[in-house]
Protein backbone atom coordinates (compact mmCIF):
# COMPACT_ATOMS: atom_id res chain seq x y z
CA UNK A 1 0.00 0.00 0.00
CA UNK A 2 1.41 3.40 -0.96
CA UNK A 3 1.26 6.62 1.06
CA UNK A 4 -1.02 8.02 -1.63
CA UNK A 5 -3.51 5.17 -1.08
CA UNK A 6 -3.30 5.66 2.69
CA UNK A 7 -3.93 9.41 2.30
CA UNK A 8 -6.89 8.76 -0.02
CA UNK A 9 -8.29 6.30 2.49
CA UNK A 10 -7.95 8.82 5.33
CA UNK A 11 -9.60 11.54 3.22
CA UNK A 12 -12.48 9.22 2.37
CA UNK A 13 -12.88 8.38 6.06
CA UNK A 14 -12.92 12.10 7.00
CA UNK A 15 -15.50 12.86 4.31
CA UNK A 16 -17.78 10.07 5.52
CA UNK A 17 -17.50 11.23 9.15
CA UNK A 18 -18.15 14.86 8.25
CA UNK A 19 -20.99 13.91 5.92
CA UNK A 20 -22.67 12.01 8.74
CA UNK A 21 -22.79 15.25 10.75
CA UNK A 22 -24.36 17.30 7.96
CA UNK A 23 -27.97 17.26 6.85
CA UNK A 24 -28.59 14.31 4.54
CA UNK A 25 -29.10 14.76 0.82
CA UNK A 26 -27.79 18.34 0.59
CA UNK A 27 -27.14 18.84 -3.09
CA UNK A 28 -25.28 22.10 -2.64
CA UNK A 29 -23.79 24.53 -0.19
CA UNK A 30 -26.70 26.83 -0.98
CA UNK A 31 -29.22 24.20 0.11
CA UNK A 32 -27.15 23.45 3.23
CA UNK A 33 -27.07 27.16 4.09
CA UNK A 34 -30.80 27.54 3.62
CA UNK A 35 -31.44 24.51 5.84
CA UNK A 36 -28.98 25.51 8.61
CA UNK A 37 -30.20 27.24 11.74
CA UNK A 38 -28.23 28.93 14.51
CA UNK A 39 -28.17 26.95 17.74
CA UNK A 40 -26.27 26.71 21.03
CA UNK A 41 -25.62 23.04 20.28
CA UNK A 42 -22.07 22.04 19.37
CA UNK A 43 -21.31 22.57 15.69
CA UNK A 44 -19.22 20.38 13.45
CA UNK A 45 -16.39 22.86 14.13
CA UNK A 46 -16.70 22.36 17.89
CA UNK A 47 -16.30 18.63 17.24
CA UNK A 48 -13.21 19.29 15.10
CA UNK A 49 -11.73 21.48 17.85
CA UNK A 50 -12.33 18.74 20.43
CA UNK A 51 -10.82 16.16 18.02
CA UNK A 52 -14.08 14.16 17.91
CA UNK A 53 -13.93 14.60 14.15
CA UNK A 54 -10.56 14.31 12.39
CA UNK A 55 -9.22 17.14 10.25
CA UNK A 56 -6.00 18.05 8.49
CA UNK A 57 -4.71 20.81 10.74
CA UNK A 58 -2.29 23.28 9.15
CA UNK A 59 -2.08 25.74 12.06
CA UNK A 60 -3.09 25.75 15.69
CA UNK A 61 -2.46 28.01 18.65
CA UNK A 62 -4.39 28.74 21.84
CA UNK A 63 -7.03 30.85 20.02
CA UNK A 64 -7.31 29.64 16.40
CA UNK A 65 -7.48 26.34 14.54
CA UNK A 66 -6.87 26.19 10.78
CA UNK A 67 -7.56 23.06 8.75
CA UNK A 68 -8.08 22.00 5.14
CA UNK A 69 -11.63 22.17 3.77
CA UNK A 70 -12.96 18.75 2.70
CA UNK A 71 -14.66 20.29 -0.35
CA UNK A 72 -11.97 22.66 -1.58
CA UNK A 73 -12.87 25.47 -3.98
CA UNK A 74 -9.26 25.90 -5.06
CA UNK A 75 -5.90 24.15 -4.85
CA UNK A 76 -5.64 25.63 -1.34
CA UNK A 77 -8.80 25.97 0.75
CA UNK A 78 -8.35 26.31 4.48
CA UNK A 79 -10.89 27.13 7.18
CA UNK A 80 -9.83 29.23 10.16
CA UNK A 81 -12.00 29.13 13.26
CA UNK A 82 -11.81 30.53 16.77
CA UNK A 83 -11.46 27.78 19.34
CA UNK A 84 -14.09 29.44 21.52
CA UNK A 85 -17.33 30.48 19.82
CA UNK A 86 -18.35 33.02 22.52
CA UNK A 87 -21.61 33.87 20.74
CA UNK A 88 -19.75 34.69 17.53
CA UNK A 89 -21.85 32.55 15.22
CA UNK A 90 -21.43 34.92 12.28
CA UNK A 91 -19.90 38.28 11.46
CA UNK A 92 -23.28 40.01 11.84
CA UNK A 93 -23.32 38.83 15.47
CA UNK A 94 -19.93 40.40 16.29
CA UNK A 95 -19.75 42.64 19.31
CA UNK A 96 -16.97 44.90 20.54
CA UNK A 97 -15.68 42.07 22.74
CA UNK A 98 -14.93 40.05 19.56
CA UNK A 99 -12.51 42.60 18.04
CA UNK A 100 -9.40 40.73 19.20
CA UNK A 101 -10.45 37.33 17.84
CA UNK A 102 -11.62 38.82 14.53
CA UNK A 103 -8.23 40.47 14.07
CA UNK A 104 -6.50 37.27 15.15
CA UNK A 105 -8.41 35.25 12.52
CA UNK A 106 -7.36 37.63 9.72
CA UNK A 107 -3.75 37.85 10.86
CA UNK A 108 -3.59 34.06 11.14
CA UNK A 109 -5.01 33.80 7.61
CA UNK A 110 -2.06 35.91 6.42
CA UNK A 111 0.40 33.62 8.25
CA UNK A 112 -1.20 30.47 6.84
CA UNK A 113 -1.26 31.97 3.31
CA UNK A 114 2.48 32.55 3.56
CA UNK A 115 3.00 29.04 4.96
CA UNK A 116 1.01 27.62 2.01
CA UNK A 117 3.07 29.57 -0.55
CA UNK A 118 0.27 31.86 -1.68
CA UNK A 119 2.69 34.69 -2.50
CA UNK A 120 0.78 35.67 -5.67
CA UNK A 121 -2.44 36.28 -3.75
CA UNK A 122 -5.43 34.64 -2.14
CA UNK A 123 -9.04 35.28 -1.24
CA UNK A 124 -10.62 35.57 2.19
CA UNK A 125 -14.33 34.78 2.48
CA UNK A 126 -16.63 35.04 5.48
CA UNK A 127 -20.15 33.81 4.73
CA UNK A 128 -22.86 35.33 6.92
CA UNK A 129 -26.45 34.16 7.18
CA UNK A 130 -28.58 32.16 4.74
CA UNK A 131 -28.21 34.56 1.81
CA UNK A 132 -24.46 34.73 2.47
CA UNK A 133 -24.40 30.91 2.14
CA UNK A 134 -23.40 30.25 5.76
CA UNK A 135 -24.01 26.62 6.63
CA UNK A 136 -22.17 26.36 9.98
CA UNK A 137 -23.02 28.88 12.70
CA UNK A 138 -19.54 29.17 14.18
CA UNK A 139 -17.73 32.09 12.54
CA UNK A 140 -15.10 30.88 10.12
CA UNK A 141 -12.80 32.36 7.53
CA UNK A 142 -12.21 30.65 4.20
CA UNK A 143 -8.68 31.10 2.84
CA UNK A 144 -8.70 30.16 -0.84
CA UNK A 145 -5.78 30.34 -3.25
CA UNK A 146 -3.44 28.60 -5.62
CA UNK A 147 -5.38 29.71 -8.72
CA UNK A 148 -6.58 32.89 -10.40
CA UNK A 149 -9.75 34.12 -8.73
CA UNK A 150 -12.62 35.61 -10.76
CA UNK A 151 -14.79 38.64 -10.11
CA UNK A 152 -17.59 38.95 -9.24
CA UNK A 153 -17.36 36.01 -6.85
CA UNK A 154 -21.00 35.21 -6.17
Amino acid sequence: MTWQNINLGLMSHRVSILSSHLSPVMASEKEAALAATPSDSPTIFDKIISKEIPSTVVFEDDKVLAFRDITPQGPVHILLIPKVRDGLTGLSKAEERHIDILGRLLYTAKLVAKQEGLDEGFRIVINDGPQGCQSVYHIHVHLIGGRQMNWPPG
